[in-house]
């Protein structure tokens, strides 16, 4: 895997113009963004930004747009505290700062010509739209891919007409579960952990990329485990609280692993011994 930061320097804060705003769900709402002159953002998926309102402060948001999309990018935020709070009254035509690309995203170049299993659960699904959508721009570039999708509730599921797209495209499986749901619910009901048992993989060649609430990662890896997929097959995106994106400030900090400087992409491999912590 590799590393990727910011181009200049990681403090410099750039201005993003709010090109578009969606309402998605009750509390989350999509922000497609532009950096001066259309300039890319050059990330990779997996990859997350620091964006921040003047006198409200900043926080970090993965990036939930593919690499190819060069002019903008996409974010997907959650209404979660005072910064979340100011970008949610924002409208479209006013300016946020950006600091980024941080992180290690995912190793795009290793998955190609593999199987694919890419699990997402609640918010996880916003990093993995990213990847999704980088390896489907090209899905012959890989294997078999398996995408399994879930979340509490359908009201709280995001980007159900895109996954509905997804499910469309040749040689991709997709499956989508809720915890709880009603009457009009056509799909699966459970957790997403149930879905696994049924699949048919080769581990010698399958690669699984988990991302969810960190109570999900220990009953995923468990049932990964019951496949045989080795553990440095296995890829996870940890959830901490980013405070500066260059390790500096100690928020993100698991034992002597900082998330936002060696992840937040790492193979189960790199952290097993630390999913205790997470």
């Amino acid at each position: 895997m590799t590393k990727s930061s910011s181009k200049g320097s990681s403090y410099a804060v750039k201005a993003g113009k709010i090109l578009r705003i969606k309402q998605l769900t009750e509390s989350e709402k999509y922000f497609e963004i532009q950096l001066p002159n259309a300039e890319p953002l050059g990330h990779e998926p997996g990859q997350f930004v620091m964006i921040s309102i003047p006198g409200l402060g900043e926080a970090p948001i993965s990036v939930s747009s593919p690499p190819a999309m060069k002019e903008s990018f996409e974010l997907v935020i959650r209404r979660a505290g005072t910064v979340t709070d100011g970008l949610h009254k924002l409208s479209a035509g006013d300016t946020v700062g950006i600091r980024g690309p941080f992180g290690r995203g995912f190793p795009v170049a290793e998955l190609e010509q593999k199987d694919l299993l890419l699990i997402g659960g609640g918010c996880g699904n916003i990093p993995l739209r990213s990847l999704i959508k980088h390896v489907l721009a090209d899905p012959k570039r890989y294997g078999k891919i398996t995408i399994l999708s879930g979340c509490k509730t359908p009201e709280m599921f995001l980007f159900l007409d895109e996954i509905s797209e997804w499910s469309k495209v040749p040689g991709v499986s997709v499956e989508i579960i809720v915890d709880r749901a009603g009457p009009s619910w056509k799909a699966k009901v459970g957790l997403i952990t149930t879905l696994i048992p049924s699949l048919v993989l080769d581990p010698s060649k399958t690669y699984a990329v988990v991302i969810g609430p960190p109570i999900m990662y220990k009953f995923v890896v468990q049932e990964l485990m019951k496949k045989h997929i080795p553990h440095n097959q296995i890829i996870l995106s940890l959830e901490r609280h980013m405070k500066c994106g260059v390790g500096k400030c100690g928020h993100c900090q698991i034992e002597s692993v900082y998330c936002c400087q060696d992840g937040p992409v790492f193979t189960y491999k790199e952290i097993e011994h630390n999913l205790e912590a997470i």
